[in-house]
């Protein structure tokens, strides 16, 4: 999708892009192929060569940050393949819902076939470090809570990778509600130890286990990992239909 996509382009809005697709062109090269077949103005169409041949060079770079500045940020999805894999899928539980009174207990990452889960007061320090060669993040409502949360108890950290809600382009597509209902809509099934748990189960498990409670630990750490893989369950599922909702066409 992303070597199919123009609005990232200065000057390129949605409506000049769509009018590139109605013409059957499906790519970057189809496009320097035959950018006449558009109808577009020539400068329009000089402007968006200069854009394709950045981009490409972009690409071939991995330069997320380019892309990360340029795409409006409800459309980093987008990038989701071309950044695959060094792509991570990111959970947080807490003590509430407001950073300034409320704690991370743990932060999830999942990524490259590997799973890691950071712990409050055992090694959630360490999270920090493996956002180094991380180009995508990819989060469930994490642009209004993960992510915020984090930076308010991290400030030193800066998210420069693009960053894909799935909360947005999910309801573009008729996947509405929370996580939980989406993964039953789409078939998804959670462990007999954690179906039904929500975050207001993580935060009970939390203070069990500041109580005393290993199990309680075990089973919130487990909760957070099936978020997280869920999460890459959940894009690579519905990515085809996501690119179809844009374009018409897989």
């Amino acid at each position: 999708m992303l070597t199919n996509s123009y609005i990232h382009i200065q000057g390129i809005g949605a409506a000049t892009e769509k009018k590139i697709w109605k013409c059957g062109i499906g790519s970057w090269d189809e496009f320097k192929q035959n950018p006449g077949s558009t109808g577009l103005t020539g400068s329009r169409i000089k402007a968006i060569l200069q854009g394709v041949n950045e981009s490409q060079q972009r690409l071939k770079t991995k330069d997320h940050i380019f892309f990360a500045g340029a795409l409006p940020k409800n459309e980093h999805w987008r990038a989701y393949r071309a950044f695959k894999d060094q792509t991570l899928f990111l959970d947080i539980e807490t003590t509430g819902l407001a950073p300034w009174n409320s704690e991370i207990t743990l932060i999830g990452v999942h990524g490259g076939g590997k799973t890691r889960v950071f712990i409050k007061g055992v090694d959630l320090e360490e999270f920090e470090g493996v956002l180094d060669n991380c180009k995508t993040l990819v989060t469930f409502n994490g642009a209004r809570f993960d992510l915020p949360f984090i930076k308010y108890h991290f400030p030193q950290i800066t998210f420069d990778q693009l960053h894909i809600d799935l909360m947005s382009p999910l309801r573009r597509i008729g996947l509405k509600g929370g996580l939980k209902h989406i993964e039953t809509v789409l078939g998804i099934s959670r462990s007999d130890g954690t179906a039904g748990l929500s975050g207001f189960d993580a935060v009970r498990l939390w203070y069990q286990y500041k109580r005393g409670s290993k199990e309680a630990l075990d089973t919130l750490i487990k909760y957070n990992i099936e978020d997280i893989q869920n999460l890459e369950t959940i894009i690579d599922m519905v990515y085809p239909k996501l690119i179809e909702n844009y374009t018409g066409r897989i």
